[in-house]
């Protein structure tokens, strides 16, 4: 499996004590399947994934891979801050048929880069899943390296990486940077959707997207038109998106892809406590910039 063009990641609807809301991730999925994603990334940090149990990620899984019914694969995330849980919420994921692994080096002792370098070496050996390395430092306090991403890289079954947004006039330099170390069928792909056209126009194989988990159509257009070397459209399109960015960075994207969810009717869901849902100001701009950019 190698992950390219369009990764939409959805929030995961569950109630307040943490049971996941399967119908209602359903719609999502069936939604990113119907718009053509090419693949999902299922129980990112999008998708709460730190705040649900192995039994109800299971679940969702299983949901969710039944939906897509093997039209898009299904990425899924197996971070936990103990390797024996990853190891077990990765032999879940090959168990149920996902196509890949999501796994982060979540910490809460700061973990050093050998300490990393045998979590994913146990998880991917243990495992017999492919898994995509989340370097995802803001919500897992531990930042990977050039150097490290390139020994991960090289390990049996890591297929692709997926890095943090990076600076417009850095991304380039980020990216060849990244191609210099890593094993040359490793994916690379960003996240952080405000700043992920310019690593796609620079030659990023994938964008990992949470807009995408609601809105594919939107992500779809940037992503293809840098697919066929359209760079002016790609900035067109993603400048077009430009409120949006500024709600994410303001409140962030977890918490205002729950509001958007909920404005348009697709499930009524609040993020995971103690995480808030936006108050009624907030609420009123993303309603306003929903009807502004015609995305419901």
């Amino acid at each position: 499996m190698r992950f390219t063009g369009l990764s939409a990641f959805p929030i995961t609807p569950a109630a307040p004590e943490g049971r996941v809301d399967l119908p209602a991730l359903r719609r999502l999925v069936a939604r990113l399947c119907g718009a053509g994603v090419d693949s999902i990334g299922l129980l990112g940090s999008t998708g709460s994934y730190p705040y649900l149990t192995r039994e109800e990620r299971r679940r969702a899984l299983d949901a969710a891979l039944d939906e897509a019914g093997g039209r898009v694969p299904v990425m899924v995330g197996v971070g936990a801050l103990r390797t024996d849980e990853a190891v077990r919420l990765a032999q879940d994921a090959r168990s149920a048929g996902a196509a890949a692994g999501l796994l982060a080096a979540v910490s809460y002792t700061p973990l050093t880069d050998d300490e990393v370098f045998e979590h994913f070496s146990a998880v991917a050996r243990q495992s017999g899943l492919p898994l995509c390395l989340y370097d995802n430092p803001s919500t897992t306090h531990f930042r990977f390296g050039t150097e490290l991403i390139g020994r991960v890289s090289r390990l049996p079954g890591i297929v692709a990486v997926k890095s943090p947004g990076q600076e417009p006039q850095a991304v380039a330099g980020h990216l060849a940077g990244l191609r210099a170390v890593v094993a040359p069928d490793v994916s690379l792909g960003y996240s952080g959707d405000w700043t992920t056209t310019e690593a796609l126009i620079a030659g990023a194989d994938a964008w990992y997207s949470v807009v995408a988990g609601l809105f594919p159509q939107a992500a779809l257009g940037i992503v293809r038109a840098a697919q066929r070397g359209d760079a002016a459209e790609a900035r067109r399109l993603d400048a077009r998106l430009a409120p949006l960015w500024t709600l994410f960075r303001e409140y962030s994207s977890l918490r205002v892809m729950f509001a958007c969810a909920d404005l348009l009717d697709l499930c009524h869901a609040a993020p995971p406590r103690p995480i808030l849902p936006l108050g009624e100001a907030a609420r009123r701009r993303v309603a306003e910039v929903i009807r502004a950019l015609d995305l419901g």
